[in-house]
């Protein structure tokens, strides 16, 4: 099957991916594009053109942050809702504050039918439009297209070099797939897929298109995973053997069974494009926003969402591939939503020097036990530990602030002097491979391993079977039950 060429002409070969995530000796540098922040604005022509695909409050969030970036120009934003004011925020009044501080406008949002804390394809829009409309003479700007569906967005998508995908987990797939099949450069929200084969897919279908690809995994662009790396490699703490990881998710309902009742669809939402690839049912408040994050067929629970930061900081700290076994106990389950709370092992092979390893994963309010060397303060809602034979690194859930236990001991480390080249940034790192530099290190043949991991978990979660995996041939051994879900079942029209 061909494919069309790629915007900008960008090839990534599985090499050089594997080079840029620092899977063998070293992190390779991402350059910064000659038409960044640093210099004079340059014209439109000469900018990364940005379809944004999936603007709810997250989505709202992300293209935000793209706009500050001086060689990006959003000419489109697409969503299954027009607008509303259901969506959750961070704190009240976060997304109207958020596009009030973009805008440079303390009134934005007082009048009119779009006001500040509502998301939707209308509201990101106006706020495009408003955004441009400050660097123009007559101060409006009305270039920006509002599209319901994102396949009529990438059947015509001229004019367009890239798309942000920050729909539910649901819909990764299938929107990047198309997308990159479009020649069209992606940037993804994580979880990266919603199933294990999704993932594959995702992968393949990056490397047959050469498209420039990127998931919304933050840390691994950060200061605190070189230095983890940095500190674990020089043996700070010996061979680690065991990793500990918790999670105060989910913030959202699970345990729960599928509603029975229905709710009037909303006139702002398109229900049967929100679905999707999933099987059709009735509209219900339970599923959304948000809170499909809960539903098996919506979203990935915890681990899925979570897991996607700390196990991209676990792999790279201690260069994994693929979990040989994973295994898992749960409160109560049930047959449409993740339980309540989970408990999953993830036993890896040796690599090179190091040791055969267990990751330990937590959540829903389950955590591990404190460990005996920490000696100041209690362990935090989230975090992440790894277990060496001479030491014991505590950090935040995805790495950050990373320091040695006991406080003596960290006192007194010297830690190694920097070797690994630092990021411009998980956003910079992706603009820049589209504009034909090096692929970002969250690109999606990397990203599609830690997706196995955490995905293979949830299959664990679901089923209570012990997975035994193959990664060579992609099969579970000896699980024919679980077998079914590492691939999602999808409606006619959403086909990979």
């Amino acid at each position: 099957m061909s494919h069309p060429t790629p915007r900008r002409d960008l090839r990534i070969s599985r090499r050089d991916a594997l080079k840029t995530v620092g899977l063998a000796a070293g992190w390779t540098i991402v350059p910064r594009a000659v038409l960044g922040r640093g210099g004079p604005k340059p014209p439109p022509s000469d900018r990364l053109t940005l379809a944004f695909i999936g603007v709810g409050s997250q989505g709202l969030r992300v293209m935000m942050e793209f706009l500050r970036h001086d060689d990006v120009q959003a000419v489109a934003v697409c969503d299954v809702n027009r607008g509303s004011d259901d969506y959750s925020e961070w704190s009240k009044h976060e997304l109207r504050d958020k596009v009030r501080r973009l805008l440079g406008n303390d009134t934005w949002g007082r009048d009119g039918p779009y006001r500040g804390g509502i998301a939707g394809r209308e509201p990101a829009r106006e706020v495009v439009d408003a955004y441009y409309a400050r660097q123009t003479r007559s101060g409006r700007s009305a270039g920006c297209r509002a599209v319901e569906d994102y396949r009529e967005l990438l059947a015509k998508p001229d004019g367009i070099d890239a798309v942000v995908i920050g729909t539910p987990d649901h819909l990764h797939a299938p929107a990047a797939i198309a997308a990159m099949r479009a020649g069209l450069h992606v940037y993804c929200q994580k979880p990266m897929a919603h199933t294990v084969h999704e993932s594959a897919r995702m992968a393949e279908v990056s490397r047959e298109t050469g498209v420039a690809t990127q998931v919304a995994v933050g840390n691994q662009a950060s200061e605190a995973t070189r230095q983890l790396c940095e500190w674990v490699w020089s043996g700070a703490i010996g061979a680690v053997r065991e990793v500990i990881n918790w999670s105060d998710r989910p913030y959202w309902p699970q345990g729960i069974d599928a509603p029975a009742a229905a709710d009037p669809v909303p006139d702002h939402l398109n229900w049967d494009l929100w679905l999707g690839p999933a099987a059709a049912r009735p509209y219900s408040r339970a599923y959304q926003p948000f809170v499909w994050r809960g539903w098996y067929d919506f979203g990935t629970g915890a681990l899925g969402d979570m897991g996607c930061y700390s196990f991209d900081t676990i792999f790279r700290v201690l260069k994994l591939d693929a979990p040989a076994v994973i295994e898992a106990a749960t409160t109560e389950r049930f047959e449409a939503s993740f339980p309540k709370a989970s408990l999953v092992y993830f036993d890896f092979p040796a690599r090179g020097d190091m040791p055969p390893v267990r990751v330990t994963w937590y959540d829903g309010g389950l955590r591990p036990p404190r460990p005996r060397d920490l000696d100041e303060g209690s362990l935090a809602a989230d975090g992440l530990m790894f277990v060496g034979e001479t030491g014991t690194i505590l950090c935040g859930f995805n790495g950050a602030r990373p320091r040695l236990i006991p406080s003596a001991r960290m006192r007194a480390f010297t830690p190694p002097p920097p070797s690994l080249p630092r990021s411009p940034g998980n956003e910079r790192e992706w603009i820049d491979a589209c504009r034909g530099g090096r692929p970002g290190g969250a690109n999606f043949e990397f990203e599609s391993r830690v997706t196995d991991a955490v995905l293979l978990g949830n299959v664990a979660v679901r089923t209570g079977a012990r997975l035994t995996w193959d990664s060579r041939t992609r099969t579970i051994d000896g699980a024919p039950d679980a077998a079914r879900f590492l691939r999602a079942d999808y409606r006619e029209g959403w086909d990979l």
